[in-house]
């Protein structure tokens, strides 16, 4: 066990080289040295280059066929921590309130963390020296890594979670003071919310039907009741019957059934008509109208139906029709998504990796023998040399972009008193305080059930690290491609206290870690 001195000494180190790093591409922006346009460009060298060079480079050697059921638990942690961020945002913006262009952007802030940069500087630093086994640790937690950036772009793309951003800037644009309600009012709408929706709960497991609604001053329906309307009711038609009989020279409106056999009809009657209306029709078999009407109707008239099941079948194909067109463009978008570089860098590095074969021609197996190259190493080993060579500048890029994204952002300091300080505190407190106890307890749970591998201490690590990450940068882009001005006022001030609490919360998560696994 380290002592406590060293377990501060190797947490801390990463940040301060994140911190230097990312200080750097904060003072070029500041000084005008790096443009807007040039960090555009780092930016998508960065996505399209960098990052799949270093994802390849280290998941084709690291995952064997032994490991690669790690990549279970992987997903389930994303999934379980993407949910716990969308969960805690939803709470606040139900106690606290939130600018209009940012009432879906909030929940985006808190489902979707910097699961790049950051994350990879951090662990990479650590788990390449001791307690660690070095390197080879240290590209098992990159392929490690390599799942929640799968599941980060799979969520946010093809599955919809940038929609949300877009939802900000739909309809017309509404003032603060106009959304912004006390917060006592607020909790207390939302808490007679959450009793109405448990009562509900509880009537559905206890299996009681819900108390129809009423006018106490109207008796119930009865068997008796009903007999009584039913006779109540030939009473009345076959007193209309009796005072309406045809006379000479009247026009007629006739709504009884001729001989008709090829379309069915049937009569038209008030929404409260008699529970019989086959004896109703028989008694009121024609009705006429004493006086002439404004037009003058000199032919019968008969309502027809078109069949029911003529239209619901109409109904059905439409909507199946619907669905099949629905489900195609999700596949397309899925797939779409699925051939950008990144994600084709991990997936097929993953299958490279499975298939022992196609591994031998990237890395030497004792097991499968593959000829080598005149310099002794296997025949497609320059790829992965150069794959590693590209994926270097990978972090020291993706941490200058970041420091670079900090100095363009704009928070209107002079204005505090009418920023959502309310939301921007409690937001930042469950990212970076609440959602690492939890993450703690779900992977000490997941270990405890045997889903998570006791021995694999860096898979432990990896899961752990991942609760502990602020709001991803990525959704500033977004925000600026959708409002539509280039502006991103609301969301910069939810990311800065993030990224401050960061070093002191990252730093001690990192310390309990190390202390618990070794």
């Amino acid at each position: 066990m380290l002592p406590v001195g060293a377990l501060v000494w190797v947490s801390i180190r990463p940040l301060l080289r994140l911190v230097i790093c990312a200080t750097t591409g904060f003072l070029i922006t500041k000084a005008d040295i790096f443009p807007q346009v040039a960090a555009r460009g780092a930016g998508q060298i960065m996505l399209n280059i960098t990052i799949p060079s270093l994802m390849f480079s280290k998941i084709v050697p690291a995952f064997t066929p032994q490991n690669i059921g790690a990549l279970g638990p992987l997903i389930l942690v994303a999934a379980l921590y993407q949910m716990l961020g969308i969960a805690s945002a939803w709470i606040v913006k139900q106690f606290f309130w939130v600018p209009h262009r940012f009432r879906y952007g909030i929940l985006v802030a808190g489902g979707w963390g910097n699961w790049g940069d950051v994350p990879t500087a951090v662990i990479m630093s650590i788990t390449g020296s001791a307690p660690f086994n070095g390197s080879t640790d240290q590209s098992l937690s990159v392929a490690y890594i390599s799942a929640f950036i799968l599941v980060f772009f799979v969520s946010l793309f093809p599955m919809g979670g940038h929609r949300l951003v877009a939802l900000d800037y739909v309809g017309p644009e509404v003032e603060d003071d106009d959304i912004r309600m006390p917060v006592k009012a607020k909790a207390l709408g939302t808490i007679h919310t959450w009793i109405g929706v448990a009562r509900s709960v509880y009537t559905v497991l206890a299996n009681k039907p819900p108390k129809p609604l009423r006018d106490p001053e109207v008796p119930p329906i009865t068997a008796k009741s009903m007999e009584e309307n039913r006779g109540i009711a030939k009473e009345d038609v076959a007193d209309v019957s009796l005072r309406h009989r045809p006379e000479i020279g009247s026009k007629h409106v006739s709504f009884y059934v001729e001989d008709s056999t090829a379309i069915q009809t049937e009569i038209i009657s008030s929404g409260v008509g008699s529970p019989a209306p086959t004896e109703a029709l028989h008694s009121m078999s024609r009705v006429t109208s004493a006086s002439p009407t404004a037009a003058q109707i000199d032919s019968t008239i008969e309502i027809l139906r078109v069949p029911q099941r003529a239209g619901q079948s109409v109904i059905a194909s439409s909507k199946s029709r619907g669905f099949l067109r629905g489900t195609i463009n999700q596949l397309h978008t899925l797939v779409k998504s699925l051939i950008t570089p990144p994600a084709i860098a991990i997936i097929s590095a993953i299958i490279i990796a499975i298939v022992q074969p196609l591994k031998a021609l990237f890395v030497s197996i004792p097991t499968v023998y593959i000829p080598n190259a005149p310099d002794g190493q296997p025949p497609l080993a320059f790829i992965l040399d150069s794959a590693t060579f590209i994926g270097n500048a990978s972090v020291p890029l993706g941490l200058i972009c970041l420091g670079s994204a900090m100095a363009r952002l704009k928070v209107p300091w002079n204005q505090w008193s009418r920023l959502p300080v309310g939301a921007i505190a409690w937001l930042a407190i469950s990212k970076m305080i609440v959602i690492p106890v939890i993450g703690v307890l779900i992977c000490q749970g997941l270990v405890n059930a045997g889903v998570i591998d006791r021995e694999d201490k860096v898979l432990r690590f990896v899961c752990i690290f991942f609760s502990c990450v602020p709001t991803a940068t990525t959704q500033v882009f977004l925000t600026q491609v959708y409002s539509g001005t280039g502006s991103a006022e609301h969301l910069s001030a939810f990311l800065i206290p993030q990224y401050a609490i960061m070093f002191i919360s990252m730093t001690t998560l990192t310390a309990f870690t190390l202390r618990l696994l070794f």
